[in-house]
């Protein structure tokens, strides 16, 4: 059993809390299995796909799940009879938990922060949750960040960054007893999310109660033991899909462009046009102050802002990619990775399992500082050398996936995140895989 709930992003709610249950200044229950909740609000539009967008989010999702079965199976939990229990506020992000652990009073003490991307909601990452909460339904508690929605993403990473830092701070304080902490963000959001952690990055003095925690990061300051925290909390995982680490600037690092420099030198100049500040943080093209690139700070730490700190300091760092048919991130900056460094497809694997994962790569530390050039007309681009050269600084883990023999595989930016399972559930097992190597 399954409950969502939604948190206010401001702390004026004042209901006091229980052992498990967060603060909210509003509650509405909805309850149902496999028919309506209340009735459909039908819309008119391109084929009827902005009715069935929000057809799904509201309570004919689960009628929509239930006679899609056929096609699109749900590979856990079959049989089970899900009752979605809604806490509702007007304003705020929306948090998944086990109804049934929170009943016995069973607390979760793992926080995962699910981050959308550019002009995406909290909506888009609701399968990835519910799979969460059925998987680790003791464990972890999901929040669905909902504080950069729609055109708030063309606000520029570092305003989204934040926000986002805010509203994970008003998230642990509506919820006692929370421990560890980790990031799970799709595209843009995964850029959102490393800025965020750096504001949220801090050293606090070790404590007795945290001595099991060997593997934490540590500084030794004046003869005393600190350790790293996100939040106040144990940073483990952080997990980005489709994330233009190196930005969209540069041969095929935004695949639509079908490589073309004139296309790709336009798309740096004007790409502000479309997505505000955003754009220009994505192709590398602001100066705010004088200083470079933001995506070229978020490669190092600054004064204030200790973003490769706050890397660091988590147990596992992962980058899912795909392969192919990302019209919208390319290969290398999702994976960051150098040309000559992508996986080859004679190395690409078969797993009966996770049919659309390709491609494993344990994390390695860079080791070879040399910097080697990028082309893009007759511009010299070594911009993206250099992010990769700081953010491999630490370990990744490169998951490669590949949408070739799927159907949706034109749709392969949404479909590695399963943004709406009716028209993404290929990605399924990489939803799959990412829960079965998550560090709890």
């Amino acid at each position: 059993m399954i409950a969502i709930t939604k948190l206010p992003l401001h702390p004026s709610s004042q209901i006091p809390r229980t052992l498990f249950t967060p603060r909210f200044s509003g509650k509405a229950v909805v309850s149902f299995s496999s028919g309506f909740a209340s009735k459909p609000r039908k819309k008119q539009g391109f084929f009827g796909l902005i009715w069935a967008a929000d057809y799904y989010e509201s309570g004919g999702m689960e009628l929509l799940k239930s006679l899609s079965r056929g096609c699109f199976p749900d590979r856990t939990n079959k049989g089970q009879k899900v009752e979605v229990e809604s806490k509702v506020n007007n304003e705020g992000g929306e948090d998944f938990f086990d109804a049934a652990s929170a009943e016995a009073k069973v607390q979760p003490q793992h926080l995962v922060i699910m981050v959308n991307g550019l002009a995406g909601s909290a909506a888009d990452w609701r399968y990835a949750a519910e799979q969460f909460v059925k998987r680790l339904p003791d464990k972890v508690i999901v929040h669905r960040s909902e504080c950069n929605t729609s055109k708030l993403t063309f606000d520029g990473v570092d305003l989204m960054g934040e926000r986002l830092a805010e509203e994970v701070v008003r998230v642990v304080k509506n919820w006692p007893g929370l421990y560890k902490i980790s990031f799970v963000a799709h595209s843009l959001g995964g850029l959102i999310a490393r800025y965020a952690i750096g504001r949220l990055y801090e050293l606090s003095l070790r404590t007795a109660d945290r001595t099991e925690s060997s593997s934490d990061r540590e500084a030794n300051i004046s003869g005393k033991c600190y350790e790293a925290r996100i939040a106040g909390l144990e940073p483990m995982n952080f997990i980005t899909f489709a994330t233009p680490h190196l930005g969209s600037r540069g041969n095929k690092q935004l695949p639509l462009l079908c490589g073309l420099p004139f296309l790709e030198r336009s798309a740096s100049q004007t790409a502000h046009w479309i997505a505000g500040r955003s754009g220009k943080h994505l192709f590398l093209t602001d100066n705010d102050n004088g200083k470079p690139p933001l995506l070229l700070q978020m490669a190092d730490d600054s004064d204030d802002l200790k973003f490769m700190s706050a890397l660091q300091s988590f147990k596992r760092r992962v980058a899912y990619a795909n392969a192919n048919y990302d019209h919208v991130v390319g290969w290398r900056t999702s994976s960051i990775r150098r040309q000559h460094e992508l996986p080859k497809s004679n190395l690409l694997l078969k797993n009966e399992k996770y049919p659309h994962i390709v491609y494993v790569e344990q994390g390695n530390v860079e080791g070879n500082n040399s910097k080697s050039l990028s082309m893009v007309g007759t511009e010299v681009i070594d911009l993206e050398e250099e992010m990769i050269r700081g953010l491999t600084q630490v370990p990744w883990e490169r998951i490669d996936v590949s949408f070739q023999k799927s159907t949706q595989r034109y749709v392969a930016h949404n479909t590695i995140q399963v943004n709406r399972y009716w028209m993404n559930s290929d990605g399924a097992d990489v939803v799959q895989h990412m829960i079965d190597n998550f560090i709890v």
